[in-house]
């Protein structure tokens, strides 16, 4: 196992629709086992493949609270099949993304068909902030970002500062 780099905004991998996983191996449950240690090291709760240059249609999530035992998720080719008409709203913030939050109005509820680490075929139905966060991941498998369901005057903004900030660190 092992941490590979985040990859932030503005960067134009984050914008690339990833590719749909044709097997689920040994390389592929590799790459999983390094998308959970890169997030928990981060920390966040959700990465998908292409936050670390991998166009692989993979998320890994664990939305456990600290004061619980961790509930590591894997979702290979997960697929939004249906959404609830209720909408939630919640103060999105992603590693890709990083010291930005915006609130992300998005279905309360959603169900999920996607492959497990085995390949095997399951859906679940989500809501609250599980279903917030698989919504978010799937956007990025879709070159989705938060900021882009936010107003353009804010996203211009965020994105700015960050390709400052990447401005600024490379200069030093």
């Amino acid at each position: 196992m092992a941490i590979r780099p985040i990859i932030t905004a503005p960067d134009p991998r984050l914008k690339t629709v990833s590719e749909s996983v044709d097997k689920v191996d040994d390389e592929i449950r590799a790459l999983i086992d390094d998308m959970f240690e890169t997030m928990y090291d981060a920390p966040g709760i959700g990465l998908a493949a292409i936050q670390i240059g991998v166009a692989k249609r993979i998320v890994v999530m664990d939305i456990a609270d600290a004061e619980s035992p961790p509930e590591p998720r894997c979702f290979i080719n997960p697929e939004v099949v249906w959404t609830s008409d209720d909408v939630a709203t919640y103060e999105e913030g992603c590693l890709s993304v990083p010291d930005h939050y915006a609130e992300v109005d998005r279905p309360a509820e959603a169900r999920v068909t996607f492959l497990d680490r085995d390949g095997n075929a399951r859906e679940i139905e989500a809501d609250g902030l599980l279903a917030t966060c698989i919504q978010h991941e799937i956007d990025h498998l879709n070159g989705v970002l938060f900021v882009d369901h936010i107003s353009s005057v804010r996203r211009s903004i965020i994105l700015r500062k960050l390709t400052k900030a990447k401005r600024l660190a490379a200069a030093e």
